[in-house]
């Protein structure tokens, strides 16, 4: 962090022009402390954005006290405040996470870490605009160029981005932990990282222009199970609007349910990792555990892969499954979108799958319905073997969506909107992967080395107003959001009559490998495969 006194400022200002009404000309004061943002945007990087001038980011300002020495595992702890300006022109350190998503030992120590990031082209802190807090994926933190808030603030809403714990700081369990919280919670410190950071914008947001009474959250991926859970939550019940959360959210009776980011351990899961890292370390007592340094357990952590290291269903910070929270509605009905991408969660660009492999996969994974597998996605050749395998994931992912829209009506009031995004970013050779969709989102291809050509630019425009609208009204339709030619096309709410997701995307061949139609409702998938893959669903036990 980085404190100074206003003054040094003073040739900057001098520089940008004091009479301009940018807030970065202001000192914001919140009950913590004074804060001075600076310019966000320049021309450099950003004159192809109208009034890139106008946007401020604060950096690094901390929520929460450090997560390390005596409150390791404990759920985060108040910040002192601070007496001098706080310069917010630097981003503060993400979290550790013990190993990168990679397997390799993750190289960031440093547990004073839960802060945020917020982006706003307010000129003034009593416009209450609507506020966006964004919770990244697995392996990434707050400052990557790819969450910059910039050109999404230009959208007339306010954007965060936080640091939250992943990996045995966030997740770990202990039965010494629960015992020392008092019975309450262990193995989902990073879910009451999320709950406070939200709480800490609900009570300051209003200082820096933006309005406690109208925030939705948002992320992609590990980011989407924060989302899941602060809908569900009861610690966050009425401080958000809405919800977005990008490649998450699936059919709970989904086997990938379990594996990918959404997934979450059971008690005695969490348990048994937390004595395994005991065991790894030598240690036997919870002073010794808090006393070993994070290169240690970074170093120490790859006994087991950073994807089981999950939140925990405590009771407390995850209260139920997801199953039960579906039955018996959110603890925030809120208006929600969630979609997935073409190529993730077992589809991926270029596959090249032999007949055999295919065959064995189907096996293994489908059981008693493999023969109906097989005769509905056959494989007669390595081709048809390759195409099928992405079709099976591509399905699931969106019949799994269109599915949870439906078991959601059926507990929730609010309405809830799905999307198949398909463009591939150019300059890479992974199609529509996982995360492509982010910088679109965020308006900023400015932070992106790819070689964007103008349909990029289109679809940036298209899709940071879909969110920026859902963002400001509950409603990705409207909000006045889009600035590019024409107006946006028309995103219906799911409907379990009609099983249609919204295609995010121009049509081909402007959207190379994309559908012959653009930004319009398509099918989820077949109606054959859409009945076969419902028997597998619910054959299976809910997640």
């Amino acid at each position: 962090m980085k404190f100074s006194i206003v003054a040094k400022l003073g040739a900057v200002q001098a520089v940008l022009g004091c009479a301009n009404a940018y807030l970065y000309n202001d000192t914001i004061v919140t009950k913590y402390g004074s804060v001075k943002g600076v310019p966000a945007l320049n021309d450099t990087c950003c004159s192809y954005l109208p009034g890139y001038e106008s946007v401020t980011v604060w950096r690094g300002i901390p929520f929460a006290a450090t997560t390390g020495g005596e409150n390791r595992w404990k759920p985060p702890q108040p910040r002192a405040p601070w007496n001098t300006t706080y310069i917010a022109d630097t981003f503060g350190s993400g979290c550790p996470a013990g190993t990168a998503p990679t397997g390799a030992a993750d190289t960031v120590y440093d547990e004073d870490c839960l802060n945020l990031n917020i982006w706003s082209a307010a000129n003034s802190t009593a416009e209450k605009r609507p506020v966006m807090i964004w919770s990244y994926p697995a392996g990434a933190n707050s400052a990557w160029s790819m969450f910059d808030g910039g050109g999404l603030a230009l959208k007339d809403i306010v954007v965060i981005t936080y640091n939250y714990r992943t990996g045995p700081y966030g997740w770990l369990a202990l039965p010494e932990l629960w015992e020392e919280s008092g019975n309450i919670t262990t193995g989902s410190y990073g879910i009451l990282d999320q709950i406070a950071a939200l709480k800490w914008v609900h009570e300051n947001i209003a200082d820096f222009g933006g309005d406690p009474d109208r925030i939705t959250t948002v992320g992609q991926s590990a980011g989407s199970a924060a989302v899941y859970h602060t809908v569900n939550s009861p610690l966050a019940k009425g401080l958000i609007v809405g919800a977005i959360a990008e490649s998450g959210i699936r059919d709970p009776h989904d086997p990938a349910a379990t594996e990918l980011a959404e997934g979450y351990n059971n008690m005695s899961t969490s348990l048994a990792l937390g004595a395994e890292l005991k065991s790894t370390l030598n240690v036997t007592t919870l002073e010794e555990l808090r006393q070993v340094s994070a290169e240690t357990i970074n170093s120490n952590s790859g006994f087991t892969s950073f994807q089981n290291w999950r939140g925990t269903l405590d009771g407390y910070a995850l209260v139920e499954t997801y199953w039960e929270e579906l039955k018996k509605g959110p603890a925030n009905d809120v208006p929600f979108i969630t979609g997935n991408t073409k190529d993730e969660s077992g589809a991926a660009y270029g596959a090249n799958v032999t007949v055999a492999d295919y065959i064995d996969t189907i096996n293994s994974t489908y059981g008693s319905f493999a023969t109906q597998f097989l005769e509905t996605y056959p494989a007669d050749n390595s081709t048809q073997a390759s195409m099928n395998t992405n079709l099976i994931a591509r399905d699931i992912s969106l019949v799994g969506s269109w599915n949870f829209g439906n078991y959601w009506a059926q507990s929730a009031s609010s309405p809830f909107y799905t999307y198949y995004w398909d463009h591939a970013p150019p300059g890479q050779d992974q199609g529509a992967h996982h995360m492509s969709e982010i910088t679109y989102v965020f308006n900023n291809l400015y932070g992106t080395d790819l070689p964007w050509q103008s349909v990029d630019y289109e679809i940036a425009e298209t899709l940071s107003s879909y969110w920026a609208n859902f963002v400001k009204t509950s409603n990705p339709n409207t909000g006045g959001s889009y600035g590019g030619n024409g107006t946006l096309a028309h995103w219906a709410p799911s409907e379990s009559s009609r099983a249609t997701t919204f295609h995010l995307a121009p049509p081909a061949p402007i959207n190379k490998n994309g559908l012959p139609v653009g930004y319009a409702q398509v099918p989820v998938a077949t109606q054959d495969h859409i009945t076969l893959l419902n028997k597998f669903f619910l054959s299976r036990v809910p997640l």
